[in-house]
């Protein structure tokens, strides 16, 4: 009897995220991938010694993920993820465009704005034949790779996307639900950054529980507004992208940003954060704030985002830290 052909997905990217998605995916016998990196001791490692050198070199990875630096393989994938980080990512896409197959299924899993503060599904969707879609969720990479069950939210135009790609994670585990808002997930993979770093602040003033839940209801509410007026669903929040995300990302000290935070508040960096230190929060925060400005959008920042305005006057002006954790802690508006 002849075998059915198993579909084919190619994880781009094999850092630490996109390693564990992949070895995630690879739990399913019925199909086949792959992951393609630009780092042969990588790719070397992972087909060899079944690890990671770089990233995940004291955890070996499933015998069925293979890895490769020949971006030809992408001709054939049904699916491709992309796990390469938001600010090298347009660029990464725009190199590997030859080989892009117009019917390839385009994921994207990268949180941030990309090169040009743009949003990445969208700048794929302008720019590309492909279908697109968006992957974002409540999701440490070592967690995922620890087969700990991992949710996200899958968002895509048409739920045909969804079905089919629901229909590949048979043994893993990955839990998924689904929005047809694109934009509203990339929004708040974006946001919850932001406003990690301000509950992490507060929690170095007061590690109390009273102080840190009120702080997450006000930054919650906050974050939902901001959602609505760059054009997402209110609903959305509600998916694993916007509660599951923002809880874990403001509430877990895995989270960089929320680090960051605890780190600012207990005054070991001073003024602004160093230009040496990746910090996702700290850029789409000044990106936000200054569309925030526009004139079409006709709203007054200070009235209807306090706290987002507490975290620029913080980061960008000379703005004692006492005055800004009393103020976000007081803030009361329509929120």
């Amino acid at each position: 009897m002849k075998k059915t052909k198993k579909p084919f997905i190619v994880v781009a990217g094999a850092g630490a995220f996109g390693t564990a998605l992949g070895n995630s995916l690879a739990a399913n016998d019925e199909i086949k991938v792959r992951l393609l990196t630009i780092e042969k001791e990588v790719a070397d490692s992972i087909n060899n010694a079944r690890i990671n050198s770089v990233y995940f070199p004291n955890s070996t990875l499933r015998k069925r993920l293979k890895a490769t630096t020949d971006p030809e393989i992408l001709k054939n994938a049904e699916i491709l993820l992309l796990a390469v980080p938001s600010g090298v990512l347009i660029s990464y896409l725009n190199e590997i465009r030859p080989f892009l197959n117009s019917h390839t299924l385009l994921i994207n899993t990268a949180k941030g704005l990309g090169e040009g503060n743009v949003i990445i599904s969208e700048y794929i969707e302008e720019n590309f034949p492909n279908p697109v879609a968006a992957l974002k969720g409540p999701s440490f990479a070592v967690e995922l790779l620890n087969r700990m069950p991992t949710a996200f939210t899958f968002a895509s135009r048409d739920k045909v996307f969804f079905e089919m790609f629901s229909g590949m994670l048979k043994n893993t585990n990955i839990q998924l639900d689904f929005t047809e808002d694109i934009r509203g997930v990339e929004l708040l993979s974006i946001l919850k950054n932001v406003y990690a770093i301000i509950l992490g602040v507060i929690d170095a003033h007061y590690n109390s529980a009273n102080v840190r839940f009120l702080v997450l209801t006000k930054l919650f509410k906050e974050l939902r507004k901001v959602l609505i007026t760059f054009g997402g669903k209110s609903e959305t929040i509600f998916n694993f992208c916007g509660y599951g995300d923002f809880g874990l990302t403001s509430i877990n000290d895995l989270s960089r940003n929320r680090t960051m935070g605890l780190l600012i508040g207990k005054g070991f960096i001073k003024d602004m954060v160093s230009e040496n230190i990746v910090l996702e929060g700290k850029r789409s925060l000044n990106i936000f704030y200054q569309m925030l400005q526009g004139e079409n959008l006709g709203i007054n920042p200070v009235r209807e985002f306090p706290i987002l305005v507490e975290l620029y006057k913080l980061f960008n002006k000379d703005y004692n830290q006492r005055k800004f954790v009393m103020n976000v802690i007081n803030a009361v508006n329509n929120l």
